[in-house]
């Protein structure tokens, strides 16, 4: 199968999945690769003509968004280990341009913070009497 009956394919089976938000998240991705899989492509040249897929049709893919997250985090953290409220501010206000109204800022804040967590930059900077992100997870129930 060439490359371009597989684009084909996944235009199709990405209407079928993101028609209604234009959005496609990690379980309708792997979907798509298992089809691509299925009818005998390789893993890496299947997400390739995915991302581009989404790409050409504006479509947001998440995985592109949770590794741009992961990358930004690990810069914030990258000079002394820890990610300061204006750095997580600047990654959230990145990630909802990115996310193009697919997600409400609550949903933003807890993919962020799931990322620090799983990625294990999840140290950071507190004020004398306050703990910014342990309040931030107690208010978006993940504490």
């Amino acid at each position: 199968m060439s490359i371009d009956d597989i684009k084909k394919r996944f235009t199709n089976e990405i209407k079928l999945r993101a028609y209604d938000d234009k959005y496609i998240d990690k379980s309708e991705e792997r979907e798509i690769l298992q089809i691509a899989i299925q009818l005998g492509v390789n893993i890496d040249s299947a997400r390739g003509a995915l991302a581009s897929v989404c790409e050409d049709s504006n479509y947001i893919l998440e995985s592109s968004i949770l590794r741009e997250v992961k990358d930004q985090v690990e810069t914030a953290a990258g000079n002394d280990g820890k990610v300061d409220q204006k750095e997580f501010e600047l990654i959230f206000q990145n990630t909802k341009r990115k996310m193009q109204g697919k997600k409400n800022d609550r949903e933003i804040k807890k993919m962020i913070i799931t990322v620090m967590e799983e990625s294990g930059n999840n140290k950071v900077k507190t004020g004398w009497f306050s703990d910014w992100y342990t309040a931030l997870k107690r208010d978006l129930g993940m504490a």
